[in-house]
């Protein structure tokens, strides 16, 4: 049986924070589930930084199909979560099964891979409290509000957590992420 991970998002994620980790880790040869709130196709988004702009801006992206609802998740059967960034964390992290799948994994010590505006599911999952944590710069204080610790940074390892700021940051994320997943989470 394959290793299985599970990707939490929704409309408006950010289309490279979606698919850089869905693509490392089948390549990888891990099984990669995508749940969202209901089984659909979901629209993604590109994040782009404009000269002039003091703030990124947001073109429609990437559309893909959840593979299943956050409310049919069994998180025990998962080795690991990754939650991407864009703007679908804004909302998701409201939903009481989003936040019932990230305090499993926190509570299980499992892997977990957080990335731009990610950790504001966790965050409002209350497991942040106590920890370092990178993020989207503008989300420091939003981090600092959970009980965190902010860290400006492109891999910033907390235990078995890993987050990053945003898609630049990806190579280094994703390093971090796949040797914690070798050691803790190997492939069966």
């Amino acid at each position: 049986m394959t290793s299985k991970i599970l990707l939490v998002t929704g409309d408006a994620a950010e289309s490279l924070e979606v698919f850089y980790p869905y693509q490392r880790l089948r390549e990888e040869g891990y099984q990669v589930d995508i749940a969202a709130p209901s089984k659909k196709r979901l629209q993604f988004v590109v994040h782009d930084f404009v000269d002039g702009y003091d703030t990124y801006t947001e073109k429609p992206g990437y559309t893909w199909p959840a593979d299943l609802a956050f409310a049919d998740v069994d998180p025990a059967e998962y080795v690991a979560l990754v939650i991407p960034g864009g703007r679908a964390p804004e909302y998701l992290r409201n939903d009481p099964e989003v936040q019932r799948i990230a305090r499993h994994f926190f509570e299980a010590d499992k892997p977990v891979a957080q990335i731009c505006h990610g950790p504001l599911i966790t965050a409002a999952a209350g497991v942040l409290d106590g920890r370092r944590s990178s993020a989207y710069p503008a989300l420091a204080p939003d981090i600092r509000a959970s009980g965190a610790e902010f860290v400006d940074g492109e891999a910033v390892v907390d235990g078995v957590v890993v987050s990053a700021r945003a898609w630049p940051d990806h190579p280094a994320w994703l390093r971090a992420f796949i040797e914690i997943l070798r050691d803790k989470a190997p492939l069966s």
